[in-house]
């Protein structure tokens, strides 16, 4: 049973390195058919979109959440 596992996980990890090869972003250096890609981001839209509208987004919730609590007495 121990052979067999030991095959069992080579043919895995074969699989798994001969996926990783053949998905190398090499493959991407031709562009396809209709691939248009837009111009950059500059900073301010990258730092907004990554950073400040996932803290808004987050703000929002936890306030959303806040309220059916509201201040008892």
């Amino acid at each position: 049973m121990d052979k067999r596992n030991a095959m069992r996980a080579g043919a895995v990890t074969a699989a798994a390195t001969l996926m990783m090869i053949m998905s190398s972003p090499a493959m991407a250096l031709t562009r396809d058919d209709g691939d248009d890609p837009g111009s950059g981001l500059g900073v301010g839209a990258t730092l907004g979109l990554f950073i400040g509208l996932p803290i808004l987004a987050f703000a929002v919730i936890a306030g959303l959440c806040m309220i059916p609590g509201g201040k008892k007495k």
